[in-house]
């Protein structure tokens, strides 16, 4: 698989750290056991404290018991019920997913690696523009769809769902549709310049499966990148297979 090379020129090396952790066990000492036919002394009882004449030995106080809420006591606190903390799950990765083409305004357009994500943004805001001019939602995620790498930069198409045909276009955009077929679903989280990680383990994974993919992959915008904090990006990778 042709996977972009998003700001590759910094190879992160990462070296795991060997973790070593030390086991003790506490021996309980117990007494030496008594020979045969020997009785243990028996251990005299301390003496009791003297009480003056004419008293007695105060009883130790019994706490109340807990309040319960009942008809006749309303007033009382009701037991409250244990927190349950919040399941987290990861999110799928390699998950098997079938592309259904939509009806997309296309823009056409290339960019270099050095500025890749900024070419994009702009590539998502003239799309919006025509969409705003012509009075016409947006009905899905913005994508984009990679056609052609290399080690400069790449060729790519910034798609966006609509529900009806745009006329009177500006040059490099058209209405088309977006990719179809049977293809394996990645989530990324984070900043697009951490998304090499996220393609070396796409790579690592299809490795592993021995699975071909084809020279193509898109990526579904799940949050608005034009109003979401890179950090905070969400971006769901699609693999084609052949």
């Amino acid at each position: 698989m042709n996977c972009p090379r998003l700001f590759r020129r910094l190879a992160i090396a990462m070296i795991p750290a060997a973790l070593s952790l030390g086991l003790s066990t506490v021996l309980a000492q117990t007494p030496p056991a008594a020979p045969p036919g020997a009785t243990a002394p028996a251990t005299p009882a301390p003496p009791a404290a003297p009480t003056a004449p004419g008293t007695t030995t105060p009883a130790t106080p019994t706490p109340p018991p807990a309040e319960v809420q009942t008809p006749e006591n309303p007033t009382a606190e009701a037991p409250k019920p244990p927190v349950t903390a919040p399941v987290q799950t990861a999110d799928p990765f390699g998950e098997e997913f079938t592309l259904v083409p939509k009806t997309v305004l296309t823009f056409r357009n290339n960019a270099t690696w050095d500025t890749a994500f900024e070419t994009l943004i702009d590539s998502f805001k003239s799309l919006a523009a025509v969409l705003d001019k012509q009075g016409v939602k947006a009905a899905g995620n913005m994508m984009i769809v990679y056609t052609s790498t290399d080690d400069t930069g790449f060729s790519f198409l910034a798609e966006v769902p609509v529900d009806q045909d745009l006329n009177y276009l500006p040059k490099a955009m058209s209405m088309g549709k977006s990719p179809e077929g049977k293809a394996l679903k990645f989530v990324h989280r984070g900043s697009y310049d951490n998304m090499d990680n996220t393609y070396e383990a796409i790579t690592n994974h299809l490795d592993d499966k021995k699975l071909e993919a084809k020279d193509t992959f898109i990526e579904e915008y799940m949050t608005d990148p034009l109003k979401t904090e890179e950090d905070n990006l969400v971006i769901n990778v699609y693999v084609p297979l052949k």
